[in-house]
């Protein structure tokens, strides 16, 4: 099957982003009627038949109406791939829906990194084409194997052509089958973009690598490396954060690679973003994966990045073996020792610094002490994150030509690695501290909101769901396996908050304790304070004013009735907001301290004050009896 460029009439590059084609120009196998040139017992024509395919409504709609479900298989790459394809759809007036059932068509982003992931989508595929629905398949499955037989009789689109999903559907939707594979140029990252969690921005900073893994599947589907501009990811980066986003996640198939195609490096890509984040570090950054060889050379600039208030001190450095032999088979390109020279340095040079990675069991020629070396190494550094993998033969790659280890034997070093890992308790010790953290969603129990630390630390808390998208101190009150649980104490101002007067959040003024908040909110780009009593010389309110409180002050100064609320306001809060930390004899004599706080300005307008009020008050007596009088 050709791809669609091939067949556009008159293209000369593929048509722009979001522009629709006419059906004359698109004329890629039409379903057609087998019983086309059979005569119809009514003797009328053909032609109805011919839309009578169970991929074309009877009905046509008006495009833009039908109704798309997306599933998304994979990592974070490909997730971000459906939101710019879910955003694209529904700016064109497609409905999105979560139910399979409801839809008129649906697309499948895929994944091919695993034998599972891929088999899923062929399970996902084969009970679509049985419910007749018209399918769109998407990501690196078509894009690495484009001819099995799964993706017959369904339209597809690759990885680096999501720019134009919305053709792909509207061709579909009218019974054609359609694809576009062929690689041109990155997608614009200004697409319009529906976020599964609004509060996260998954931003893409490059394609492809610079690796050949010999297990790996994801080189053919994305192939060579491809890095956006540090601009253009910088202006994403400001479009993001003016949208209310929480959280930028850095992905790629290596984030180390980025900016080797372009002449740019990583750390000129995060020093440029770190210094477009909020000064009151209501936006978090999170670095994504990078492999061990390509920061190496760049390991005490990432370690200063992840110093910063405005980025989570976490990083995900696959390992996949704790055996020479083995990486070397896999052609990873790096040591066992050059892997712990990256865990030892970032660990030493980042306090609170937390390690993902990831172990790859049964690789082909791996034995027993090959295997007992990765468990060393697990055991070594208790790592809080292992995401431990089989290995699967994956179709066109080198290891699938490899002599496999049985597997049985598989399997159990994938039980025994589990155990191993399974028996760590990261967070013990963690009980009774207060930390800062960034809520961003809801947990699957429906009633806790998830929130991370800055080391990335998960964090449970029972509270409304308008705290999510906020910034809270929390006290950590248990601790598990996989998270910890926390109590809110107070939730964090932010200098973009929009809110006046009593609504403002109670300023947090115990912040001695904190480990991270004191330099977490403080900037040289921002003239205001916002970084606790130390940091603001111990006029921490001025940290809770907001440019409205300032606005709404000014206004309140020119009339009498605001002086006196500021006034009554005063009284009221002075005492409130000293209860932290202040005993109830310290209280009192706040308390008597703000009621001799009246200048003489202040006695002079309010002696005026009783003065008109009794004068007031005489003159209507005054009056009432005169009426009285003359009745």
């Amino acid at each position: 099957m050709e791809d669609i460029e091939d067949l556009l009439v008159g293209s000369g590059g593929g048509a722009p982003p979001g522009f629709r084609l006419p059906i004359t120009a698109v004329g890629l196998n039409p379903k057609k009627n087998k019983n086309k040139n059979k005569p119809n017992p009514n003797g009328n024509s053909n032609k109805l038949s011919q839309i009578q395919d169970p991929l074309a409504p009877l009905s046509p709609k008006i495009p833009g109406t039908q109704t798309i479900y997306i599933k998304t298989f994979g990592c974070s790459h490909n997730q971000s791939d459906s939101e710019y394809m879910a955003g694209q759809l529904s700016a064109f007036g497609y409905p999105l829906s979560d139910n399979p059932e409801e839809a008129d068509l649906w697309l499948i982003n895929t994944c091919t990194v695993k034998s599972p992931s891929q088999s899923a989508m062929d399970t996902l595929i084969a009970k679509g084409k049985g419910a007749k629905k018209p399918l769109v398949v998407a990501g690196c499955v078509p894009q690495g194997s484009r001819d099995i037989k799964e993706l017959e009789g369904v339209s597809i689109v690759g990885v680096q052509q999501i720019d134009r999903v919305v053709e792909i559907v509207e061709e579909t939707l009218k019974g054609h089958e359609v694809r576009l594979l062929s690689r041109k140029t990155l997608p614009a990252l200004d697409l319009p973009k529906v976020r599964k969690n609004k509060f996260v921005e998954i931003l893409p900073i490059n394609v492809g690598c610079l690796g050949a893994c010999t297990y790996c599947k994801t080189k053919h589907a994305r192939g060579h490396l491809g890095s956006y501009t540090v601009d253009g990811l910088v202006g994403r980066v400001k479009s993001v954060i003016a949208d209310g986003v929480k959280e930028i996640w850095l992905s790629s198939e290596d984030t180390g690679a980025y900016g080797r195609d372009i002449g740019a490096n990583l750390p000129i890509l995060l020093n440029a973003i770190v210094a477009e984040l909020p000064a009151d570090a209501s936006t978090m950054l999170r670095i994504g994966m990078t492999n061990p060889p390509f920061i190496l050379e760049h390991l005490k600039e990432i370690a200063e990045v992840l110093r910063h208030p405005c980025v989570y001190s976490f990083l995900h450095v696959p390992v996949q073996s704790g055996s020479d032999a083995v990486l070397t088979a896999m052609n990873r390109e790096y040591t066992v020792s050059e892997f712990k020279n990256v865990v030892d340095i970032l660990t030493e040079l980042v306090p609170g610094m937390q390690i993902a990675t990831d172990i790859i069991c049964g690789f082909p020629g791996e034995t027993d002490e090959d295997f007992t070396q990765t468990l060393s190494l697990i055991k070594l550094y208790k790592f809080p994150q292992v995401h431990i993998s089989q290995f699967y033969p994956r179709p066109g790659t080198p290891a699938a030509r490899m002599k496999k280890v049985p597997s049985t034997v598989v399997k159990r070093r994938s039980r025994d690695l589990t155990s191993v890992f399974e028996a760590f308790t990261p967070y013990v010790g963690m009980e009774g501290r207060v930390e800062r953290i960034w809520i961003t969603e809801v947990a699957t129990d429906g009633i806790h909101l998830v929130g991370h630390t800055k080391g990335y630390v998960q964090v449970l808390v029972a509270a409304p769901e308008s705290m999510l998208g906020t910034s809270a101190i929390v006290k950590i009150t248990s601790v598990g396996r996989w998270s910890v649980f926390g109590e809110v104490i107070e939730t964090i101002p932010h200098i973009n908050d929009t809110v006046s007067g009593n609504e403002r959040p109670k300023q947090e003024k115990n912040f001695s304790s904190l480990n991270h908040y004191e330099a977490s909110a403080c900037s040289t780009k921002s003239e205001n304070c916002c970084c606790g009593p130390e940091s603001c010389g111990g006029q921490s309110e001025k940290c809770a004013v907001t440019k409205n409180d300032v606005q709404l002050e000014d206004r309140n100064s020119r009339n009498l009735i605001g002086w006196l609320l500021r006034k009554r306001k005063n009284h009221v809060e002075k005492p409130v907001e000293n209860e932290i930390g202040l005993g109830s004899q310290k209280k009192q004599e706040q308390t008597h301290r703000s009621l001799g706080e009246w200048g003489v300005v202040d006695r002079a307008l309010l002696g005026g004050m009783l003065v008109s009020f009794l004068t007031i008050v005489t003159l209507l007596l005054h009056l009432g009896f005169r009426i009285l009088s003359s009745n």
